[in-house]
Formats: structure tokens, C-alpha cells, sequence
């Protein structure tokens, strides 16, 4: 969701995006492959449904940076990240959504991962290379559903880093700093997410009137 993400070449954050597409197969596909399409002549390749995802994804990133607690978050990261801060954060808002018992189980997350997978996979021949690319290990590692455990968060940590132009400390210094402040870093999601989703909920409504 944040946007530096997008000058970096990091997209963390698609079990928001999957979950704020609220199960509609169009809307996923356009939420998550929104950073592999560029332009209007890629976008015009879509449909309109699809369009409207990729439109949602674009913004629910805009609502993300502008928001204060989002600043507030990425704070703690700031010190030992710089400017991947957003990054983090956006990883870590999905660690949260993964482990919110008010969205989600441990088997209806799993489900919920396994469906996304079902609608990507059944359309890939419409997909971006590059997106593509990046689904075969979203599936292989089940990235959605194991964003809610830790050791699943420090291999996405680590894969962070490893792929992270100029980013001097290693994985374990930024791991500690979610660790460290686990409890403010839910609290900052936990005041963030609702208005969001209400945000996206009035976004949708609109459009379809």
C-alpha cells in the first residue's frame, strides 16, 4: 500500500489488496497485478471490471500514504530502513489482517489464500510476464496465508533485504524492530485498517451507482 514500494519494485501488501477486492474475481485479478500494468494502452488490454481493480488498487495506495497512522508506523522503522519503511510497514499491516480474528480464522485464511490462487490461475494467459513471475512463489510459499506466522514474515523479511538496493542493516536488526514493537505496530493497524476498508467499502458503491 505504500508507495514507495512502487520506486523500489516491492509489492508486499496483497493480502489487503485480495482482501479489500471483497471476493470478487475481477476485482482481485485487477488489485494485484494494478503494478505490472503501465500506461493506457496496457491498461485498455483489461476489462472493465478489470480496470476497476487495478483503479482500486492505485487507490487504496494513495489512501494508504496519506494516512497518519501510516506515518506513525513506518516511524519505527524509519531508523534502521530508511526509505523501505513503507515496505515493512506494508508487510506489516499484512501480518495483522492475516492474524485478525474479526476477518479471519487460521482455515478461513487458508481458504480465502487458496481462492485467490484459483482465480489467478485460471486466467494467466491474460496476465503480465512479470506478474506471473512473482505469483509462481506467492503460490509455492503460500506467501498469503503465511504472512500470519513468524517464520513466515522473516523469510518475506529476509527476501526484502536480499533484494533491497542500499539497504544496510541486515534482516535480523529490522526483524527485531517488528518484534520489538509488535504491540504499537497493531495498535497502528488496528486504528488504520477499519477506516480503510470503509474508505474502499463507500469507494465501490459509488462507482456502481
Amino acid at each position: 500500500m505504500s508507495g514507495q514500494k512502487h520506486q523500489k519494485g516491492f509489492i508486499m501488501n496483497y493480502l489487503a489488496h485480495a482482501f479489500l477486492s471483497f471476493n470478487r474475481p475481477a476485482l482481485i485479478t485487477g488489485n494485484l497485478i494494478a503494478d505490472y500494468v503501465k500506461g493506457r494502452q496496457q491498461l485498455a488490454l483489461y476489462s472493465p471490471d478489470v480496470q476497476q481493480g487495478i483503479r482500486l488498487h492505485r487507490a487504496i495506495d494513495t489512501f494508504t500514504d496519506q494516512h497518519p497512522v501510516t506515518s506513525r508506523a513506518k516511524s519505527f522503522f524509519r531508523p534502521a530502513c530508511g526509505l523501505y519503511s513503507g515496505v515493512f510497514t506494508d508487510l506489516v499491516y499484512d501480518h495483522f489482517l492475516a492474524t485478525d480474528s474479526s476477518r479471519f480464522s487460521e482455515d478461513t485464511l487458508y481458504d480465502f489464500a487458496a481462492g485467490v490462487y484459483h482465480v489467478i490461475n485460471h486466467q494467466q494467459e491474460t496476465l503480465p510476464e512479470r506478474f506471473l513471475e512473482m505469483f509462481k512463489y506467492m503460490q509455492q510459499f503460500n506467501w498469503l496465508y503465511n504472512y500470519r506466522g513468524n517464520e513466515g514474515m522473516e523469510r518475506a523479511f529476509r527476501g526484502i533485504s536480499s533484494r533491497a538496493k542500499g539497504l544496510e542493516s541486515s534482516p535480523a536488526i529490522i526483524f527485531a524492530v517488528f518484534t520489538e514493537h509488535y504491540e504499537a505496530l497493531k495498535s497502528c493497524y488496528e486504528a488504520f485498517f477499519p477506516e480503510l476498508q470503509t474508505y474502499v467499502e463507500n469507494l465501490l458503491q459509488n462507482e456502481n451507482r
